[in-house]
């Protein structure tokens, strides 16, 4: 699969939809989610041109990838989640519901968030 750069993520990133941005830098852009699943709904996404968790863990390179994930922790904070707790999601491909084929993280918190799974009421 090759990376679509007119994706809606790709899009947000160069401006040319808007989005509520909550953290940006010159590799990591941070945006309110438009549908949020709790009162913390923040999408991360690097800038660049990854399709998926397992596109950019091959292709992003350590530097890259441990900035991101410092962004993560940061955004935490800024959300003010980073004490009660937050979970992290990415999704992977079709049988995740990978819906925008731009790797992505979704920072979820700000309320109890139960199971893992719907219908699972114990956190693990």
């Amino acid at each position: 699969m090759t990376y679509d750069k007119n994706n809606i993520f790709a899009r947000i990133i160069r401006g040319e939809i808007s989005s509520k941005k909550i953290y940006e830098d010159e590799f990591v852009l941070a945006i309110e989610d438009i549908a949020p699943a709790a009162p913390v709904h923040v999408l991360i996404m690097p800038k660049g041109d990854f399709i998926s968790f397992d596109d950019f863990a091959v292709k992003a390179g350590t530097k890259t990838m441990t900035h991101f994930f410092q962004v993560i922790t940061i955004v935490a904070r800024m959300m003010k989640v980073d004490v009660s707790g937050y979970r992290l999601i990415m999704n992977h491909g079709h049988n995740a519901s990978q819906s925008v084929a731009h790797f992505h993280v979704h920072l979820i918190g700000g309320k109890p968030l139960g199971g893992l799974l719907p219908g699972d009421d114990k956190a693990r």
